[in-house]
């Protein structure tokens, strides 16, 4: 019963990890993108 009940755990944190680094991924193309917009506003005459 205990090697059916860790693989779960380790799907969880697997799960939690995931949701980190895709909060991580977008908040940075995020502000990479105003970053971007920001310049081009800018550069125009």
């Amino acid at each position: 019963m205990a090697s059916k009940r860790k693989p779960p755990v380790l799907q969880q944190k697997k799960e939690e990890v995931n949701k980190k680094a895709l909060w991580w991924i977008g908040s940075s193309i995020a502000l990479l993108i105003l970053l971007i917009i920001i310049l081009i506003i800018l550069a125009q005459p």
